[in-house]
């Protein structure tokens, strides 16, 4: 794997905060496009276990992920400035946006970006579900533990968080006795 300077992590994680509309969910396959495919830095595996240890961590996903990468190719120092990286164009907008807020919302222009942006925002999540799929170990447990936390949600509806925590402690359980039964 390569390795990329402190100035250049952070810059790409400048551009990744840029474009990054929809919220955390959409990152993978911008994180997957420019650190595995484009600069081969990180293997797809990695950044999928990243993106699922920021999910189950508090805060938000972006910033979670950006500093287990910056962590993963530059130490503490990456860390932090990956994640600022990520934070820094959203700030600002942010900032610029909330002053102006009450004349934007009233806006048909802008009513309709918001409407295009949203649907992106809906094919990105799309992407990051194929990349999730397509890069999970699938067996008969996987399958099991799938179903049952769809049917909580669906049909059941459970809320996401009870949902989360009853199958964190479920997936425990099951990876105890699987790893027990071949030990025996």
């Amino acid at each position: 794997m390569n390795s990329t300077s402190l100035l250049n992590l952070y810059l790409i994680f400048v551009k990744i905060g840029a474009i990054l509309l929809g919220g955390g969910y959409v990152i993978l396959p911008l994180i997957t496009n420019e650190f595995a495919t484009k600069r081969s830095l990180i293997k797809k595996e990695e950044i999928v276990d990243y993106f699922a240890l920021a999910q189950s961590l508090p805060g938000i996903i972006a910033a979670n992920i950006s500093m287990f990468i910056g962590y993963k190719l530059r130490g503490k120092r990456g860390a932090l400035l990956a994640m600022l990286g990520v934070i820094t164009v959203p700030f600002f907008c942010i900032v610029a946006l909330a002053s102006l807020l009450s004349i934007l919302t009233e806006n048909q222009y802008v009513q309709s970006v918001f409407w295009g942006v949203g649907i992106a925002v809906i094919a990105l999540i799309l992407l990051t579900m194929r990349e999730l799929w397509q890069n999970t170990k699938k067996d008969l447990s996987f399958y099991i533990v799938f179903f049952l936390a769809l049917a909580s949600l669906v049909i059941f509806e459970f809320s996401p968080i009870k949902t989360i925590l009853i199958f964190t402690l479920f997936g425990i359980i099951l990876n105890k006795v699987v790893k027990q039964k071949e030990a025996e």
